[in-house]
């Protein structure tokens, strides 16, 4: 997305491109709208991928009905349909401090959400392994010697 727009830049500067202001201001909103969907988009996935994760960790005998293909396609449609509107509305209304505070909390929330599921996911963990460590006995001669002739 930079990379276009500073290609598309330098060609304008040099001649290369000939346009009129009103469609070089259009072409720059379409190119921050496509930079701005796409960080929007990849944090809304990266908050998908936890709550998949902890669907499947904490659910995992009732995982497939919970999570259906069409479920998974209607998801991915509507992170992109959200990424798309909700960065057009970033891009038109940049200057409102309102936006940046909506951006700022979009922020904030996918973080803490995956920083909650993760930590829970990891205290699960964490106590499965104490819980096998706990069940084990240690072996002894006949059974160590058993073990490494298995």
């Amino acid at each position: 997305g930079n990379l276009a727009e500073m290609l598309f830049m330098l060609l304008l500067e040099h001649g290369v491109l000939v346009m009129r202001p009103s469609i070089v201001r259009h072409m720059d909103s379409v190119i921050d709208m496509l930079i701005c969907s796409s960080v929007v988009s990849s944090l809304s996935f990266l908050g998908v991928i936890a709550v998949d994760r902890y669907i499947t960790i904490f659910y995992a005998l009732r995982y497939h009905s919970i999570m259906t293909l069409q479920r998974a396609v209607v998801t991915m449609a509507s992170v992109w349909l959200a990424s798309t509107v909700s960065s057009t509305v970033l891009v038109t209304y940049y200057r409102s401090n309102t936006i940046l505070l909506c951006l700022i909390g979009f922020f904030l929330f996918m973080l803490v959400l995956m920083l909650v599921l993760y930590i829970h996911m990891f205290a699960l963990a964490r106590h499965h392994l104490h819980s096998i460590s706990s069940q084990q006995k240690p072996p002894t001669a006949h059974r160590g010697g058993s073990l490494k002739g298995a």
